[in-house]
Parts: structure tokens; C-alpha cells; sequence
């Protein structure tokens, strides 16, 4: 293999697997279908084997310096006042609903970014428009008309990736989690807390404001219900829903919806999971959400994404047969991937109430969260277990890169 490597998507899953692929001596292009890099986006959690694979790289100390500062997780009723409290270092298994490291996915994205950037050749505002192997190699056709040869095409783009449908046509079985929710960033005020605050109200409607750098606040409006195809509606379609679905709550819903309308970062979600078979054909394979979105309800996808990264560079470093590497990563990280996937969908029903008595059922179980059963309950249903892996060692010595985030 010549180990010229092609990778679609520039986040966090396609930059790390960039960052490995580089320390074990291959060639890296990445194409990004955005004009230019995107930052900002709500925060994520960086948790176990994935703060490993960070510190190999030499940048858990800057992603902690970009950290939110998140101090936990308050359940509250309408005034504000906390219903239940669940402090961000109350686990020493890094579960709950605030990791010890919680971060903008723009800033942890932007910080592996920038630490690779000078390495491998960034191309932004084009994407894969046609791909054909020819058993030694891959034609790369783009939307730009540019083509190109490659020994291995990796897609790392997100749940609704094109690259994946285009060349798994049909391949992926979503898993409806029946929660559709909107993020967004608003100016946060001088009275807004250090804590995430997570408040429900009826018909399964609620929103999370958690705080966040630069004089933000990441804001998660979410409603409990069985998809419906919002996810297909033109942007403006779906704002407008937010708008009607919660024009009548109180809380710090006004204050929310005023600041919605101006917002340059609104992203709207119908949650879903990618259950593939297969995650590779040939020399294209998939990694991070295109291959296996868990949902931010797992609280490790991020994790996934480094872990996976980190695995797929190190497998087809190992060897010089592709089909080899690619099945090892699977063997490898599938797991991780389903124990990571496994989230009931009772969870979710029962942490967006439809009703004022389920609101109170909700709150009397928080309260007594203290008790150890009761938060191994709640803790398991925010994230699964980040250090399931037996984390490889590929044996590389980690590049002194300039960082200039």
C-alpha cells in the first residue's frame, strides 16, 4: 500500500483518524463539503479511553483549558429553583450527565484540527461525488470535478451522512430514539448558573441551557415523540416548529425563543442511530457517527469518534492488507460501539414527562438520586461505559506539532 488516505469530514472524527493516520507515516487529504471550518456547536462530553487518546496526542491539557467549567447538572422547577443537584466530579467512573470534561464539539474539533492542519491538505467546499475501485486502488471523482487516486477512502462525516448513502446505499437501519430537539447558542446573562440546567414540562417538551465560553449559553429544546420527517424540513420549517411548540411555557422559554430568531448556529435533530452491518466495502470505510451514531443521549459519542480515529489509523498501520486492517478495526471497535448504543428508550420517556404527574414522578426519583442505586440508574441512562475498550497500543511516539488554537 503507497498509504495515501483520502477522508471526508473535517470534525472530530475525520481529524483525529487524520492526526494518527500522519503519526504512522501515511499521506492525508481531507475534503470537507463547508466552505470553511466550522466551529461552535453544543457541548460533549470527553470521557475514559477517550481522554487516553488525547493525552497520547499531547492535547488533554488544552482541551481542559477550553473546557465549559460545566460544575454539574441541576434539575429544575420553573423559578429556577433545583430540584435535584448532580455534581460533574460525583463519579469516579466519568457517568452522569456533565463529564469531567465538557466541551464545545466546535473547540475539541478546532484543537485537533489545528494540531493537524499543517500535515495533511485541508479542502473545504467540495465533497465525494463518485468513487470506483479498482481492487488495488480508489477513482475519486469530486463535486468540484477534481479526481484522484487513493489507497483507502475513509468517511467520517455525521448521522446523516451523504458519502455513506451514496456508497452504502441503503445499508443503514436507524434506530428512532423518538426525541427531537434543536441546538442553539444565546447570550447568557449575569445571573445564569454554572450548572446545566435541565427543566421538563408537559407533553414531553423540555430544554437544557448549559453554560459555555465566550459569554454563551448552549440551549437544547427537545420534544419526546415518535419522528415524524421534521428532519427533512428546510431549516426555516423546523425553527418555526420550536417556536410553536414552545410559545406558551414559562421558565426561561421567552427569553429563549427571543434570542432563537437571530441565531447563526441552529442545528435540528430528529435523533436516530446508525446500525450498519458492515462498516467498510472494499477500501472505503466508514468511522464516527456515519458508521454508528449513538445520539448525544449515550453522552460518548465524542469518545467514540477519538477512540475510533485513534483505532482505524492504528489498525492499517499494522498491516499492508487493507481488508485485514479494516476488519480488525471492526473486531475491534464493535463493542465499544454497541455497549455505547445501547440506550432504552424507556430512559428517555421517563426523563421527558408527558404530564404534570409524571413531572413529579420524575423529581421525587432525582431527589433521591443521592442513594447509590438510584444514581447508578440515572448515571447509566446519561452514558455508557467510556473505558469498555481495551485501548491498543500502536506503538507511535507522538509528533511535536504546533498548536495554534
Amino acid at each position: 500500500m503507497s498509504r495515501r488516505i483520502l477522508i471526508t469530514g473535517a470534525s472530530i472524527a475525520g481529524t483525529t483518524t487524520a492526526w494518527w493516520l500522519i503519526q504512522h507515516g501515511f499521506e492525508v487529504d481531507v475534503v470537507e463539503r463547508a466552505p470553511s471550518f466550522r466551529d461552535g456547536g453544543q457541548n460533549v462530553d470527553v470521557r475514559g479511553n477517550a481522554r487516553e487518546v488525547l493525552r497520547r496526542m499531547g492535547l488533554e491539557e488544552l482541551a481542559f483549558d477550553h473546557s465549559t467549567h460545566e460544575r454539574g447538572t441541576d434539575w429544575v422547577a420553573e423559578d429556577n429553583s433545583v430540584v435535584a443537584r448532580f455534581e460533574a466530579a460525583d463519579s469516579d467512573t466519568d457517568h452522569g450527565p456533565t463529564a469531567e470534561l465538557e466541551i464545545r464539539r466546535g473547540d475539541i474539533a478546532r484543537i485537533i484540527f489545528e494540531a493537524v492542519r499543517e500535515k495533511a491538505t485541508f479542502r473545504f467546499g467540495d465533497r465525494i461525488a463518485d468513487v470506483v475501485q479498482t481492487g488495488n486502488s480508489v477513482n475519486v471523482t469530486f463535486a468540484s470535478g477534481r479526481q484522484d487516486f487513493y489507497d483507502v477512502v475513509v468517511v467520517a462525516e455525521g448521522v446523516g451522512s451523504h458519502t455513506r448513502e451514496l456508497l452504502f446505499p441503503d445499508e443503514n437501519e436507524p434506530r428512532w430514539m423518538d426525541l427531537t430537539i434543536a441546538y442553539f447558542s444565546i447570550p447568557s446573562l449575569p445571573g445564569d448558573s454554572a450548572y446545566a440546567r435541565q427543566f421538563n414540562t408537559i407533553e414531553g417538551r423540555g430544554a437544557t441551557v448549559k453554560p459555555s465560553r465566550d459569554g454563551k449559553l448552549g440551549v437544547y429544546m427537545g420534544i419526546q415523540k415518535k419522528p415524524e420527517g421534521e428532519n427533512d424540513w428546510s431549516v426555516e420549517r423546523q425553527r418555526s416548529y420550536i417556536q410553536k411548540q414552545f410559545a406558551n411555557d414559562g421558565w426561561e422559554f421567552p427569553r429563549i425563543l427571543a434570542a432563537m430568531q437571530n441565531v447563526e448556529d441552529f442545528y435540528f435533530d430528529v435523533l436516530r442511530q446508525v446500525h450498519m452491518d458492515r462498516w467498510s466495502n472494499g477500501r472505503v470505510v466508514l468511522t464516527g457517527d456515519a458508521a454508528w451514531s449513538p445520539t448525544p443521549l449515550s453522552g460518548i459519542g465524542t469518545s467514540l469518534a477519538i477512540v475510533g480515529g485513534y483505532v482505524l489509523a492504528g489498525e492499517l498501520a499494522k498491516t499492508e492488507d487493507v481488508a485485514t486492517a479494516l476488519a480488525e478495526y471492526e473486531r475491534v471497535m464493535r463493542p465499544f460501539v454497541k455497549q455505547g448504543q445501547d440506550v432504552p428508550k424507556l430512559v428517555v420517556r421517563m426523563l421527558w414527562p408527558h404530564s404534570t404527574v409524571g413531572i413529579t414522578l420524575l423529581h421525587g426519583a432525582l431527589r433521591l438520586a443521592s442513594t447509590p442505586i438510584v444514581r447508578r440508574v440515572i448515571n447509566n441512562g446519561f452514558a455508557r461505559d467510556s473505558n469498555a475498550i481495551n485501548l491498543p497500543d500502536y506503538g507511535t511516539k507522538v509528533l511535536k506539532l504546533e498548536i495554534k488554537a
